[in-house]
């Protein structure tokens, strides 16, 4: 069924649709709404927006409310309009109709029937579909004829209402391209912000805007840039190093060739009338009842913003606009109520911004105090009534509190430039004004601190895996600073304390535009560096305003009950802390301060670590006349410079070397206590003039005697005596461990010697000594099992596979054959090697012919 009254027809051709379901739920209706606003606004349909989500509430609300089904949403877009449909499963409900004498379908009073009612009013034609399971309501809404060129227009008013400029308007148009660069900046915007476009173009925005950080409120600037449409307020650094308070309206385009970019025109923030989008009054609105008028948007006007800054921006432009003054300020109140924080103002020098902080009660009498209204008629009579206009060129001010429920929640204020300006009068208006606001602006400063609390814990969340990844004091110096600046401060300076005795050490510097850290750093290290002070909290660093300028904060790096550094955070002269960040970068500094402790502890027990496993390794091998000597050594585990397997190459006398490679049973510190032991009982023996076999056995009974501690381990043990006719002679004993490998110039592999028993097992030994000569060009390998039982899955390496390998190296030097059997080692398996490896390569150089 169809409406009776037919608009002239136009030809709908559907060139998009999107459909979707709802659970008959009451939720369902906000989350219809959202669909349809979501599905118009991306088509483009933004003029017809409020309508329709108008019609679909009331239907969808009719089907899943009232008839308690499952609702289906189905929109069609054409080129002139759109056509919006809902369907439920209960078809017996039956259409009201009109009868004569009636109103038109419905009471509005009453919920039957409202949804067709506003169809009837809204829609440009709309109807009633039945079938055996379903029941289709329909509208469409035509798109709005308009006179050629016209998209909207205001009213006429007055000249003396007219939205204030320069008599020099001046747009900043810029480009930014997909990776957040700017690519194209104009002659407006050099004029405003003192850039010429070479010293920009290819920067990323976010080096020049100065956007709001705070932790778990707002939209950030990589996020705005991803939007098709954004419009707001922000900074951006002028050429001077301040901060220019901008509107901006951002469009997200693409070019011919598909490649997207973003389109910014910015204009100072107090023009914002020549980019802000008028408010649109829907037309609902336009055919409903007068209601009584709200006192709060009365005062605030309706849309009311939905932030808490907006409001109070709104607030303290309406204030002052109400009563005529020269400047407004608004201040909010912390949570003991002892401190009022600067929030917004209108009409005061920069240097009042938000977040400065003036005590509650600034004087004895009620003037003084901010819990109660106050009208002063000449400040220069009275130096220090209002902190915050000192300096400022007022003289008269009402000041009046925000309660809710006792409780002082703010102050709000306007102020003249001429004295003796207000009254009772004006104080009771103003008061009036902020009983209308308070609860809003309450609720709003709860909602910022809920949203700033889940920011700040997911912000230390964060933090703290990152901190708790690393060990490196450098690499922990770092995170503490990036993860301040640019989302605490604008900039960051970490002073390290390497004793009680020490004086604090300029560590690490940051900020957040990176051509400014090394002049930064500079006027830092002018500075005397603060003082280490136990107590916990942020306290204000004085000695840095002449310096660096703006406002500093100091927190101690506490840790272990001593302090081990400082934190310190800056902000331009224009910004002020926030409490809450203080209260944030507290924690923070908690968090890093234990982290920067653990890296120095880690680093001393490193260096500790290192020095003794270096003591445990030979100083170096002697150079042997004659002969060519190469040792590779692995030990496994990370950090691990010493493990159970052993080397070392000595002299004993003149004319006689001794060598040895072991393997001591395990890995790690234990086994290398073993290790020590070994190789410094091996020298002292040797050069005692024993032989090889009395020298293993006196090494056998020393292992023996370390009782629990003792392990077995594996040795290979030799003296070398190099000959006048160019070989070498050895005498080797080989005490359990891998045989030793003889290469020759043909290509042989032979072992160099017969298994014998092991060390620290059995206490009577009977070891034997093997002679063997090596000739020119002969090579002696000597290797550790980490070498030979090298796995991959079930395979391994072995001894077969090392001579093969040996094999191969015919007629290289010692080094190269050392290094030719780590690779194969290395190769053999994917894997990292889990076991030590040591290997020791000696050779007979080939003589040369005429030598």
């Amino acid at each position: 069924m169809a409406s009776d009254v037919q608009p002239r027809r136009r030809r709908f051709v559907i060139t998009a649709r999107a459909a979707a379901s709802f659970d008959p739920l009451g939720r369902s209706v906000a989350a219809a709404r959202a669909f349809v606003r979501d599905t118009l606004q991306g088509w483009g349909f933004a003029d017809i927006v409020d309508d329709a989500v108008v019609l679909t509430s009331e239907l969808v609300t009719n089907a899943v409310v009232h008839a308690g089904t499952r609702a289906e949403v189905l929109c069609l877009r054409a080129e002139d309009g759109v056509r919006v449909e809902v369907a439920d499963r209960y078809p017996e409900r039956e259409l009201p109709l009109r009868h004569p004498g009636e109103r038109p379908y419905a009471d509005p009073d009453r919920e039957s029937g409202r949804g067709l009612m506003l169809c009837a009013a809204l829609a440009t034609r709309w109807g009633v579909e039945y079938t055996a399971t379903h029941k289709h309501v329909w509208f469409r809404i035509d798109l709005p004829d308009r006179p050629v060129g016209t998209r909207s227009a205001g009213p006429v008013v007055p000249d003396q209402l007219l939205p204030l400029a320069d008599s020099r308007v001046r747009v900043a148009v810029l480009q930014v391209d997909a990776g957040d660069c700017v690519s194209a900046w104009n002659e407006d915007a050099e004029h405003v912000f003192g850039y010429a476009a070479e010293k920009v173009v290819g920067r990323p925005l976010a080096e020049l805007a100065a956007w709001p950080q705070t932790p778990g409120t707002g939209t950030g600037i990589a996020e705005a840039l991803r939007l098709s449409r954004w419009e707001g307020s922000y900074g951006i650094r002028g050429a001077d190093g301040r901060v220019i308070p901008v509107y901006a309206s951002h469009l997200r385009v693409r070019d011919a060739h598909g490649e997207p970019s973003i389109v910014c025109l910015l204009v100072h923030d107090d023009e914002r009338a020549l980019l802000q989008t008028p408010v649109r009054v829907p037309v609902s609105d336009q055919l409903s009842e007068p209601r009584p008028a709200d006192p709060f948007e009365v005062f605030i006007g309706s849309p009311a913003p939905d932030d808490l800054d907006g409001l109070l921006q709104r607030t303290v432009e309406r204030a002052r606009d109400m009563l005529e003054a020269d400047a407004a300020f608004l201040l909010l109140a912390t949570d003991d109520e002892t401190e009022l924080e600067v929030r917004a103002t209108t009409g005061l020098p920069s240097t009042r911004q938000r977040f400065a902080r003036v005590p509650v009660e600034a004087g004895t009498n009620r003037y003084g105090s901010a819990r109660m209204p106050a009208v002063h008629d000449d400040l220069a009579a009275v130096p220090g009534a209002v902190p915050l206009l000192e300096s400022t060129g007022m003289r008269s001010v009402v000041t009046v509190p925000l309660k809710v429920e006792g409780r002082l929640t703010g102050s709000l204020g306007v102020a003249a430039e001429v004295p003796g300006r207000y009254s009772n009068e004006e104080a009771l208006r103003l008061q009036f004004a902020a009983d209308r606001i308070a609860l809003a602006v309450e609720s709003a400063r709860l909602g910022e601190l809920e949203r700033l609390r889940r920011g700040s814990l997911s912000f230390l969340v964060e933090a703290s895996d990152l901190l708790a990844g690393t060990l490196d004091r450098d690499q922990t110096l770092a995170l503490m600073a990036q993860m301040t600046v640019p989302t605490l401060a604008t900039w960051c300076a970490v002073y390290t304390i390497a004793d009680q005795s020490s004086d604090p050490f300029l560590s690490y510097v940051l900020h957040e535009d990176e051509e400014r850290i090394d002049g930064l750093k500079e006027l830092l290290s002018r500075v005397s560096p603060p003082e280490p002070v136990r107590e916990a909290g942020a306290r204000p660093w004085h000695e840095t305003a002449l310096a660096v300028g703006g406002e500093t904060v100091i927190l101690p790096l506490l840790a272990r009950n001593r302090v081990i550094g400082l934190l310190t955070l800056g902000k331009p002269s224009e910004e002020h802390f926030r409490q809450e960040i203080l209260e944030l970068a507290e924690d923070l500094s908690r968090r890093a301060a234990l982290a920067l402790d653990n890296a120095r502890l880690y680093s001393e027990r490193t260096a500790i670590s290192r020095s003794l496993q270096r003591s445990l390794l030979p100083p170096g091998s002697p150079a042997i006349p004659g002969m060519e000597v190469e040792v590779i050594y692995r030990a496994a585990g990370e950090g691990n410079e010493v493990g159970g397997d052993f080397y070392d190459v000595f002299p004993i006398r003149d004319g006689a070397y001794g060598f040895a490679i072991g393997d001591v049973c395990g890995t790690g510190p234990e086994a290398a206590a073993v290790t020590g032991l070994a190789r410094h009982a091996l020298r002292l023996l040797a050069r005692e003039g024993l032989g090889g076999p009395a020298v293993l056995e006196r090494l056998n009974a020393a292992i023996l005697d370390e009782g629990a501690r003792s392990r077995f381990l594996t040795l290979l043990y030799g003296e070398l005596h190099p000959q006048p006719d160019g070989s070498a002679l050895m005498k080797v004993v080989c005490a359990g461990h891998p045989l030793p490998l003889r290469l020759r110039p043909n290509g042989e592999v032979v072992p160099a010697a017969d298994p014998q028993p092991l060390l620290g097992v059995i206490e009577d030994l009977d070891l034997y000594e093997q002679t063997v000569t090596l000739d020119a060009g002969d090579v002696l390998l000597c290797v550790t099992d980490g070498v030979t039982e090298r796995r991959e899955g079930t395979r391994m390496l072995g001894d077969d596979g090392l001579a093969e390998v040996l094999t191969t190296c015919t007629g290289l030097t010692a080094g190269a054959v050392a290094a030719r059997v780590l690779r194969a080692v290395e190769r053999f398996a994917a894997e990292p090697a889990s076991d030590d490896m040591a290997i020791l390569a000696l050779r007979v150089p080939q003589q040369r012919e005429g030598d």
